[in-house]
């Protein structure tokens, strides 16, 4: 696949889609002796396999629903690479979850992760904002525990709350919070570029016969959604006596309240969270409790700060499972 470099030192396929990359992997791995079973799907049957199966080595014994009916299949070695929950109509819905736990197998509940967040936003707001970018704000948030999260990025408002690089990056944090708490309390400052003193003084200058909107735009260069996020929330005597205050105004541009109230629900979700937990598994991904069998890729009780990151840890996961797999193999005998 062609690639190029980008201005983030990045690598990049040249064509900027992610189906012929998948095509050349996918023509690789039949090179390489690979065969695909296609529209077969497990159903979660998972047994010791008898006496007389066929390898004779066998251990395990899976059945998969195909077209053709119910296939039966006996294997000394398994590897499982069957997603987390966030893509549920491509095939990662998380069905898996209690079929291993229940062969004991210690299972964290799947949970959304790279994800949005629900906010109570005004009709008005959503009416007029959602699908605004959020450019060069940055978002500071402290947990229950002390944890501390402050970065600059790019958010977006949605119908139903905020989402968007930024937001994700914060995700594990705030979703915890909200299980713990109930809700999750953030600040965005809008203007960071701007420092409190400047901006109060910019704020403090009279307006004359301008109105408050045109007044923040030539004072701060705050408007559009901004502009509309910062009267969010306040009833009318509230934003007439914030506009009369240079020093609370600028106070509330730098550090805007939002309150998350839920995560989106996974299925929204960039990647998910949770799963089969490192310590039932050896040094191969092999479990604990099922001799044999391997876990790899989403599977695993492992967050990844973004779907990128995620990605290399579900092709380095995988890597190690087969060789896991391949280990017990050469020593079987």
């Amino acid at each position: 696949i062609s690639t190029f470099v980008g201005s983030s030192g990045k690598v990049f396929p040249a064509e900027m889609k992610a189906a012929p990359l998948l095509r050349a992997w996918l023509h690789r791995l039949r090179a390489a002796g690979l065969t695909l079973h296609m529209r077969h799907r497990w159903n979660g049957a998972l047994t010791p396999a008898p006496a007389d199966a066929s390898p004779a080595s066998a251990r395990w014994t899976l059945q998969f629903d195909t077209p053709s009916g119910t296939k039966t299949v006996h294997a000394y070695a398994v590897v499982l690479a069957l997603g987390g929950a966030s893509w549920a109509r491509l095939g990662s819905d998380g069905a898996w979850q209690p079929w291993l736990a229940g062969q004991g197998v210690d299972v964290r509940p799947l949970v959304p992760s790279n994800c949005g967040f629900d906010i109570a936003w005004s009709e008005h707001l959503k009416g007029k904002q959602a699908g605004a970018p959020l450019k060069g704000v940055r978002l500071t948030f402290t947990d229950r525990l002390g944890h501390h999260f402050s970065r600059l990025g790019e958010a977006v408002v949605s119908a139903n709350g905020i989402e968007g690089n930024l937001v994700y990056a914060a995700s594990a944090l705030l979703r915890d919070e909200i299980a713990a708490n109930g809700h999750a309390d953030l600040h965005l400052d809008l203007l960071p570029a701007k420092d409190l003193p400047t901006l109060t003084t910019a704020l403090a200058k009279g307006r004359g016969a301008r109105s408050m909107p045109n007044h923040l735009k030539e004072q701060a260069g705050l408007t559009g959604v901004k502009a509309a996020l910062l009267r969010e929330g306040l009833d009318a005597a509230q934003w007439t006596a914030l506009c009369a205050d240079p020093a609370a105004l600028a106070g509330r541009i730098k550090a805007l309240p939002l309150r998350l109230t839920a995560p989106r629900p996974i299925d929204e979700a960039i990647s998910s969270a949770g799963g089969v937990r490192l310590e039932a598994m050896d040094a191969g991904l092999m479990l604990a409790a099922l001799p044999g069998v391997f876990c790899a890729g989403e599977m695993l009780d492992w967050e990844a700060p973004t779907g990128g990151y995620l990605l290399t840890a579900c092709f380095a996961s995988g890597r190690v499972a087969g060789q896991g797999a391949l280990a017990l193999l050469a020593n079987k005998g």
